[in-house]
């Protein structure tokens, strides 16, 4: 087992490694930039290094900085977290070159899913199910016409090294075609300097349900349920649970062998998410994999009794795993709290906050980085914490998550939780009648 592990990321997920590694005899490094000089993982790790500036480039995303830290504390494993250099299969080899454990998938299996048009032909060759649509990468506009007449209309422009919803465009009909091809190239250069572009059909008012997989280094791999994640903004997730309420077990059982071939296709060593499209006939389409730990992950963690985090770290110390699938034992609802103003277009909020109280009481949990007095510094993501509820029932499990809310407390900031208060209360929510798009025309001042 590692000695002490780096924790090349900030804020929440930082302090949740944080903690299983004290749980488990591990020393911690935190690294931070100015901008998180305060932050409580810096404060609550055995060790700290400053990496650089606020911005992301001189610190968080600067190989060089990190691993002069491993060097200055002697580190003998990096945990990424997600975001930042949990996927970035270049920082992945940088470890392995300087005889660091990376927390994760090797450098080969982080490419193979990292490139969404290789990861489509890995699935295809799996037999996991996929969204109709282009071989590869399309070569011209003309090229796309043509697949897009032949798969119908409505379709999906996506670039190959997308995320985030950047460089993807929804065609409705032919005239529209030129434009927003010309929009999505733009857009997926600027992001990830790569205008690369794929064609798919468009799957209307889907849903969006993940299955978290964990592999060894042994060749198991195993699924641990299903995630929702269809409660989303501009492709952002918003509230996330675990059993879907779309869920039947005949499709837990296909959509999670699905996932496991998935894993088993590339061999995959951690955890990760397989995440799919399931329209309203129940039919699930492949659409990516995350080769991270996520955001959500706390779900999953509150309805199976599992730490996903240790299951980590015990897998990349070469542990091997149980052969079992796991199911869901009760329910869990994830809020993401974000510093965002949710009356107006969910603009950013950062600021000092003044007064914080978080919600407490059996089954309810707050995952957060924050406190009175902290200072939300612009230059990272919004979210300042998680609220996770669990019940035995969907229902009971609203009615938890309604209370918690009541009772969650940030003062200084704006913050989404009237969005989650106003979600709570929904008549289409709480009957599970939502897609992905279900947002779109939401009215959030409506009773």
């Amino acid at each position: 087992m590692f000695k002490k592990i780096l924790i090349a990321n900030r804020g929440e997920i930082a302090l949740r490694v944080i903690r299983t590694c004290r749980e488990m005899g591990i020393q911690t490094v935190a690294v931070y930039s100015t901008a998180d000089r305060e932050s409580l993982h810096v404060r609550f790790a055995d060790e700290a290094v400053c990496i650089g500036p606020p911005s992301s480039a001189e610190s968080y995303l600067s190989v060089p900085r990190i691993m002069a830290a491993v060097e200055i504390t002697n580190a003998d494993a990096i945990h990424p977290g997600y975001g930042f250099l949990s996927e970035n299969a270049d920082f992945a080899e940088v470890c392995a070159e300087y005889g660091v454990k990376f927390i994760g998938p090797t450098p080969e299996q982080i490419r193979k899913m990292g490139d969404k048009i290789t990861a489509k032909e890995t699935m295809i060759k799996a037999g996991v199910p996929v969204v109709p649509g282009s071989d590869g990468l399309l070569k011209d506009i003309k090229q796309g016409l043509k697949i897009a007449d032949d798969i119908g209309y409505p379709v999906i422009l996506k670039a190959t090294a997308g995320g985030g919803g950047k460089g993807m465009r929804i065609v409705w009909a032919p005239d529209g075609f030129e434009n927003a091809w010309n929009m999505a190239r733009q857009e997926a250069k600027a992001s990830f300097s790569n205008d690369g572009i794929y064609i798919e059909k468009f799957i209307e008012e889907p849903r969006h349900i993940e299955f978290q997989i964990a592999g060894d280094q042994q060749g198991t791999v195993i699924h641990l349920s299903e995630r929702d994640c269809s409660i989303q903004r501009r492709h952002q997730k918003l509230i996330e649970e675990c059993p879907s309420p779309f869920m039947t077990d005949e499709l837990r059982e296909e959509m999670g062998n699905a996932a496991v071939l998935a894993g088993k296709a590339i061999d995959y060593e951690g955890v990760g998410t397989v995440e799919f499209l399931v329209d309203k006939y129940r039919k699930f389409y492949f659409m990516e994999m995350n080769t991270r730990i996520q955001v959500e992950h706390p779900v999953t963690e509150e309805v199976i009794d599992h730490d996903l985090i240790k299951e980590q770290i015990k897998i990349a110390a070469g542990e091997k795993i149980s052969g079992q699938n796991y199911y869901p034992t009760a329910h869990a609802i994830e809020c993401r709290i974000n510093a965002e103003d949710p009356f107006n277009g969910f603009r950013p909020s950062p600021g000092k906050i003044s007064s914080f109280h978080s919600s407490k009481g059996h089954g309810v949990r707050v995952d957060t980085h924050v406190y009175a007095g902290y200072n939300i510094p612009p230059y990272y993501d919004s979210m300042v914490a998680k609220l996770i509820c669990r019940a035995p029932t969907r229902e009971e499990c609203i009615t938890k998550m309604e209370r918690a809310l009541d009772e969650f407390i940030i003062e200084g900031v704006k913050t989404t939780v009237p969005f989650h208060q106003r979600m709570m209360k929904d008549k289409n929510f709480r009957e599970g009648n939502f897609h992905t798009g279900y947002l779109d025309n939401f009215d959030l001042t409506a009773e």
